[in-house]
């Protein structure tokens, strides 16, 4: 193992590179990256030991930019283009023999990935017919359980190209469920605007599986701030939620005629609910970011809200630094002036842009 790969957001190589060498460097580990704008992904160089270390200490859901990443094990170039396969298994054994994998091997599922770029969706493809053929070639060698399990390490081959490959893995405490870490989204028909995917992604990156039915369910309040003309309403509206919808500019008359929708034109920014029955506030309303989370924190400290998602916008330069700033000075608000523990994610989802999506809660 050589260091990590991370997979992200291609133009956002330098943030996921900035975040990555600050979150090693607090956890002991000193190497360097090495990136390319576009590429979608960054490596990031260590010792053998600390990308293991990395693979269990580097918390993905901490990561804002990184979708997923994965440990080294080998870097395949001039791959032949008849019987991969085979170069790949004695890839791995001559591996196997230099080094002691006896916990990563043998692993209990495969991933064939590629960088979320326009030469990666060339290659996707390909990655689909391959899977299942190099999944048995692994298996043949040792190298995978008979049978799929989520209790072992996955395995991971990420092809830069027809002839290059990096096989990974990562452990399955800590990764992405998702193929690339891209979870992929259906736009609904009927959705006044593409916005919408945004908030249905924030719901399943940021609440378990196991805890959505009790987390997002029919009949809870919530409050969308700047939700003309209805993008993350409806994904309110299509969980049963009763929706205050606060915005001056219209809203979609599909969305007000399901009944669970109070059009409030107000401005979002002074809006505050008469009740305090409001489990989840969403927003995304383009302001400056200080503001957004400035007012995000306020509902929160004064018990207007239970959960909270919105979107923060990014600045052109420093965007790493500039974000944890303003999750910092969040942190600190709430820890200073709030009523006890809280939980803050932040991602910058796929369905965003020049954006990161953010979500707090109260425990």
């Amino acid at each position: 193992m050589t260091g990590i790969i991370a997979y992200c957001r291609p133009g956002f190589e330098s943030d996921c590179a900035a975040e990555i060498q600050d979150k090693a460097a607090h956890l002991g580990s000193y190497g360097y990256c090495q990136t390319k704008q576009q590429q979608g992904y960054v490596v990031y160089r260590c010792a053998a030991e600390e990308a293991e270390h990395l693979a269990k200490k580097l918390l993905l859901q901490e990561l804002i930019f990184t979708r997923q990443f994965i440990a080294i094990l080998a870097e395949v170039k001039d791959l032949p283009s008849q019987d991969r396969v085979s170069a790949l298994q004695l890839g791995l054994l001559d591996l196997a023999i230099e080094e002691n994998f006896a916990g990563i091997k043998p692993a209990g599922s495969l991933r064939v990935e590629t960088p979320d770029t326009n030469v990666g969706k060339e290659l996707s493809k390909f990655c689909r017919k391959f899977t299942v053929p190099l999944r048995q070639g692994l298996r043949q060698i040792g190298w995978m359980t008979a049978k799929e399990s989520d209790r072992r390490p996955t395995l991971h081959a990420f092809f830069i190209s027809n002839s290059e490959v990096v096989i990974g893995f990562s452990y399955s405490f800590n990764q992405s469920p998702w193929l690339m870490g891209i979870p992929r989204l259906r736009m609904p028909s009927d959705a006044p605007s593409r916005s919408t995917l945004k908030l249905d992604e924030a719901f399943q990156v940021f609440v378990p599986a196991h805890e959505r039915e009790e987390r997002i369910s029919s009949g809870m309040n919530a409050v969308d701030l700047g939700a003309a003309p209805g993008g993350w309403t409806y994904q309110l509206v299509r969980r049963g939620m009763m929706v205050q919808a606060v915005d001056n500019g219209p809203m979609a008359e599909a969305l007000m005629d399901t009944g669970q929708v109070k059009h409030i034109k107000e401005d979002g920014f002074k809006y505050r609910p008469k009740k305090k029955n409001v489990t989840w506030l969403v927003c995304d309303m383009v302001e400056k970011p200080a503001r957004v989370g400035e007012l995000m924190t306020d509902w929160l400290l004064q018990e207007d809200c239970k959960e909270a998602i919105f979107n923060l916008k990014l600045p052109m330069k420093r965007r790493y630094a500039a974000v944890a700033e303003y999750l910092q000075h969040i942190k600190e608000t709430l820890q200073e002036h709030g009523r006890g523990k809280f939980e803050l994610q932040a991602k910058q989802l796929y369905h965003d842009r020049e954006e990161i999506t953010v979500h707090i809660r109260w425990l």
